[in-house]
């Protein structure tokens, strides 16, 4: 397939590499243009200036770029040069709202628009080993699913469109309830004087094991937080989780007390530190 891939970023770079590895026709589009022209330049690819150029006569257009706001303006600045038939899908995590306007605006001029966010971080992406959750009609599911298969290590059709991201928002929920749960785990641990790693090595294997504990609890333990998913998207993503509770009636406690703890996270300076970081206010509060 002829495919444009908009965002190259740490997730986006590596997810476009695996589609030209695949046998797939990539143009790559950044809002960064050198990085687009590198991109491509290191895939044996092609790039251009604008969405415009870049979308022509294409396929699908993928995308896996920051905000809302960016998606609204990269789609809507493509629509008028995709042609008839042409798919869309959305990796970035962005509102179920914003997801299910485009999709209706998409539809109107005979695209297909699915919300697709990811989880499994920049070493899924590189790895090629990412969980997708799908939101839109089930009639073109399959194309979907069979154009992403490069970077997928399981994708979900969840409902119409907008269900991919609320489920998104799911996800980040209980990934900021149990990052919180290892940090406070492991901040105990070291105010009751007990061996970190002996103390992981007991509890890991039992109904306390997760990911995050055993990928995190060593890491944090050692003060190192550049794992990639910086503070400073979790709480965007948070934001959209909250503002969704808020239409919906959900109860977010947790999740609200966690995104104020990030936010001391980025007043000491790590809004760029990985969501772990949550151990290092714990720690400097300790030092108080």
């Amino acid at each position: 397939m002829k495919l444009c891939f908009a965002g190259l970023g740490i997730m986006g770079g590596p997810m476009a590499g695996h589609l030209v590895k695949a046998g797939h026709e990539v143009v790559g589009f950044n809002r960064t243009h050198a990085k687009a022209f590198d991109w491509a330049a290191a895939h044996g690819a092609s790039a251009t200036e604008t969405i415009e150029a870049a979308v022509a006569g294409v396929d699908a257009l993928v995308l896996c770029v920051g905000r809302d706001e960016d998606v609204r303006e990269t789609v809507t600045a493509a629509f008028p040069a995709m042609k008839t038939g042409a798919l869309i899908i959305d990796h970035t995590t962005i509102s179920a709202k914003l997801t299910r306007e485009l999709s209706d605006i998409a539809s109107g001029k005979g695209l297909a628009f699915y919300d697709a966010p990811v989880s499994g971080g920049q070493a899924g992406a590189v790895n090629g080993q990412l969980s997708i959750m799908v939101g839109g009609g089930t009639d073109r599911f399959g194309e979907v699913e069979a154009l992403v298969k490069p970077y997928t290590k399981s994708i979900t059709h969840i409902g119409p469109a907008g269900a991919g991201q609320t489920t998104k928002m799911a996800n980040q929920i209980a990934i900021a309830g149990v990052v919180q749960g290892v940090a406070e785990a492991l901040h105990f641990s070291k105010c009751a004087g007990l061996d970190p790693e002996l103390v992981l090595q007991a509890i890991s294997a039992g109904a306390a094991g997760s990911w995050q504990m055993s990928n995190r609890w060593p890491t944090m333990n050692e003060g190192k937080y550049d794992f990639g998913f910086a503070v400073d998207w979790m709480r965007k993503d948070l934001g959209i989780a909250l503002d969704e509770a808020r239409s919906n009636g959900a109860h977010l406690v947790l999740a609200a007390l966690v995104d104020q703890f990030y936010s001391e996270v980025q007043a000491m300076g790590g809004a760029r530190w990985d969501t772990s970081s949550l151990h290092a206010r714990l720690e400097a509060r300790r030092g108080k």
